[in-house]
């Protein structure tokens, strides 16, 4: 039937769906799951939380849609990228909680590095800066602190791996450790030239190099499930990609110089740059874009990432108790003309590129005695807005050129006011595609290439529609203003 079964594993929730052969959504089911902040600063998973929503999720797509496990050709998996699980290979469970990407516990540790003069080498080999957010200082937190692990290391029962390699474990019946290029140039223990674990690298951050998986291409043949009850034996899974590089494959960003936006927990700009690795003086990150199988080279992409987007509605809605619902935030911040002044800054895990600032947390200024919440919720997307104004504004002075438009997605990107607020700052247009879950469909696409449902990526560009464009509608000047105060804001945050 060509049916794809894509798992895209976000940072909040599991979201499991169906493509058929054109590419449409046939269904899909969201779970949630327990976010843990043991300290100010932490952030886990139970990744057996996380396991369990992926079954829930592929239990419950097949019922809505009325198929069965048999109707399925092969799966692709997405996911939150730099969180890190370590687990028992003889038991299949985890040691301790996952390590989220947003967790910044090894801050001290980070420092310590750059102390000791080693940011350059690790950026000249990943392509990464020395921030808490890369899985490679998580793992080295785990093996120093997870207790027993000294036996088990030593009987080699020990496999890391990040969110990917986890479920591949677990959807393989413990046959399959691997990942892919792009969640391996996310660990900071991948060299981007080779394509495989550097041995300096490993010996920064004393990592074994025997508990890490096997790196391979993106649309390899990862393995088929096994012992998972609600799902034949046998279905094999082509597909493991992270959540940001899945996107801009999912968004048909193809050619060097695309680029688009994802709208997520964090929000995410990635530009195509080919087979050409463009390093970064602004800020900003070099990775890994995707690898095809058969092919020696990668496509690498620049990257720009804010912490937190969506999940600052999420705070309005669960702590502040702005709204019942995100979607409301709208019409909330619609009840205003203006934020009247008042800056929110979404630092609440720290500044991401291109400031780096792990230190720096949320801030709120600017109240008056006429303050309302209307205020305040125009200013939450205001800085969803503003912030990505910053990477892009990065990503053009490294390629030392405007760029003349922006694709977008994810589940915010809905929200046409953030929308337009997004082309005004940016003084460029946007493109929102007609299938806005463009992270579910790069891990779908991929897959659907790997197991031969579609023959070529011009076959895939055929598949992606616009739904709508967005222009700019502010002068250059009110730009530049607006622009003045939120750096003003910015500053006061670290």
């Amino acid at each position: 039937m060509g049916y794809v079964l894509t798992i895209d594993q976000g940072t909040t929730g599991t979201t499991v769906s169906l493509l058929n052969k054109d590419g449409f959504q046939v269904s899909k089911i969201n779970k949630e799951f327990q976010q843990i902040f043991p300290q100010p600063g932490w952030v886990e998973h139970n990744a057996n939380d996380i396991w369990n929503s992926v079954l829930y999720g592929i239990e419950k797509v097949l019922e809505k849609s009325q198929l069965t496990g048999a109707d399925i050709d092969t799966i692709g998996i997405t996911n939150q990228r730099e969180t890190v699980v370590l687990w028992d290979k003889s038991t299949g469970q985890p040691l301790y909680n996952a390590i989220v990407w947003q967790c910044r516990r090894t801050t001290e540790f980070c420092k310590s590095l750059k102390k000791k003069g080693l940011e350059k080498t690790i950026k000249s080999k990943t392509g990464l800066v020395v921030d808490p957010y890369f899985s490679a200082s998580k793992i080295n937190w785990l093996l120093n602190n997870v207790k027993g692990l000294k036996a088990k290391l030593k009987n080699k029962q020990v496999a890391c791996g990040t969110i990917d390699s986890w479920l591949l474990y677990k959807l393989t019946g413990g046959e399959a450790h691997k990942t892919d290029v792009s969640n391996a140039s996310r660990t900071q223990l991948m060299n981007l030239k080779t394509l495989n674990w550097d041995i300096d690298l490993l010996k920064i951050f004393k990592v074994p190099f025997d508990i890490l998986p096997q790196i391979v291409p993106s649309n390899s043949d990862f393995g088929k499930t096994k012992n998972i009850g609600i799902i034949p034996d046998g279905i094999a899974i082509n597909a493991l990609i992270g959540d940001q590089q899945s996107a801009l494959f999912g968004q048909a960003c193809f050619s060097p110089g695309e680029a688009k936006c994802t709208f997520g927990t964090g929000s995410f700009i990635l530009m195509n740059t080919g087979e050409k690795l463009v390093r970064s003086h602004s800020g900003l990150l070099t990775t890994v874009g995707w690898q095809l199988k058969g092919g020696k080279k990668a496509v690498y992409a620049l990257e720009g990432g804010a912490f937190i987007c969506g999940a600052a509605v999420q705070w309005l809605r669960d702590n502040m108790h702005f709204v019942d619902h995100a979607a409301e935030i709208e019409r909330l911040a619609l009840s205003v003309d203006s934020t009247d002044g008042v800056e929110l800054i979404p630092a609440f895990t720290g500044l991401g590129a291109p400031y780096w600032q792990p230190q720096a947390r949320g801030l709120i200024c600017g109240l008056t005695r006429g303050t309302q919440r209307g205020h305040i919720a125009r200013a939450t997307l205001e800085g969803m807005a503003l912030q990505n104004v910053d990477i892009l504004v990065a990503m053009e002075k490294d390629l030392k050129k405007k760029m003349p438009k922006l694709k977008v997605d994810g589940g915010a990107s809905e929200n046409n006011l953030l929308m337009q607020m997004q082309s005004d700052y940016l003084g460029v247009k946007l493109q929102r595609p007609a299938f806005i879950e463009t992270t579910a469909a790069g891990a779908g696409y991929l897959a659907g290439l790997g197991a031969g449902i579609w023959k070529s990526m011009n076959e895939i560009k055929q598949i992606y529609k616009l739904d709508r464009e967005f222009k700019s509608q502010i002068p250059p000047l009110k730009r530049k203003e607006r622009l003045k105060s939120w750096h003003q804001a910015v500053k006061r945050s670290f």
